[in-house]
């Protein structure tokens, strides 16, 4: 079953372009110093030049210190139109498209892509990361279908164990993508003792690359609800997880360039984009 090009050709340069910008190290506007103090960034190396000059889409990251009722952060949340977004694929239209990197020639030509195009890069990224070999304690895996989705937390939580999936909902699209939010009320820890996040990737139809620390394996997460108001009035219901234990983060992770930190001197918090999904088991009692 080929999928239509024309319009979604478009879409997908779109959502390219967003991926390629959330992906991008970070930008001059605010960061945070050792102190927490919201500051213009001083470049001192390359990746700071690269800071410089990208979206400010870095500014996620928090501290568990800033869950706190009336605390300010500045982030950055991505405009989404679900509407025209990806859609996963049937299981039939799955099961007929290959999705290998070693059959990207005949993928580029299956959605006519010049091999040098940016949907020919994005599509290869997406291919080769979602192939790599697991670390320890991880399991991964890239859905392209909502079974394919369930089947993997069932397997990761277990059979029989019944879960919900967590996203950031706007009641509204922002004023600006980046402003300054406040936080409403306690946040709600989610007591999960495994999560699976899962994180849309670059594709022509929708791809989530979900992984999941396992218990034990030293990477121990914690889930939130967080209500919060930006300074334009716009309210957010939004996911957020904290890392825990960063001491085997590379030392280069853009979090702790944005949060003033080095690795293990913090647990690392970030929210996800309206898209993305978090998965935690529910408790047996329920």
């Amino acid at each position: 079953m080929r999928l239509a090009i024309g319009l979604w050709s478009l879409l997908f340069y779109a959502s390219l372009l967003i991926w390629i910008l959330e992906q991008s190290s970070a930008r001059k506007t605010t960061i945070r110093d050792k102190k927490g103090t919201i500051k213009d960034h001083d470049p001192s190396s390359h990746l700071h030049h690269v800071m410089m000059n990208v979206d400010p889409s870095v500014n996620v990251f928090f501290t568990p210190n800033d869950l706190k009722i009336g605390k300010t952060i500045p982030i950055y949340f991505s405009e989404k139109n679900h509407s025209v977004s990806p859609r996963l694929l049937s299981k039939e239209e799955s099961d007929s498209i290959p999705f290998s990197l070693s059959e990207l020639p005949n993928l580029l030509d299956y959605f006519s892509f010049p091999k040098d195009s940016p949907q020919a890069k994005a599509m290869e990224y997406t291919l080769t990361q979602c192939q790599l070999e697991p670390i320890k304690g991880e399991t991964r895996f890239c859905a392209t279908t909502l079974e394919s989705m369930l089947d993997f937390a069932s397997d990761t939580f277990g059979s029989g164990v019944r879960f919900r999936v967590l996203t950031t909902t706007h009641l509204k699209n922002p004023t600006a993508l980046l402003q300054n939010y406040t936080v409403l009320g306690e946040p709600k820890e989610i007591v999960a003792q495994r999560m699976i996040g899962c994180h849309t990737m670059p594709y022509p139809y929708a791809v989530y690359y979900c992984h999941s620390q396992g218990s034990g394996s030293g990477s121990e997460n914690k889930v939130f609800e967080v209500s919060l108001v930006g300074e334009y009035g716009e309210r957010v219901e939004a996911a957020a997880v904290c890392h825990m234990d960063t001491s085997r983060w590379d030392s280069d992770h853009v979090s702790f360039h944005v949060l003033g930190v080095e690795p293990g001197s913090s647990p690392v918090c970030h929210f996800f984009p309206s898209d993305n999904l978090v998965w935690v088991p529910l408790p047996s009692s329920i």
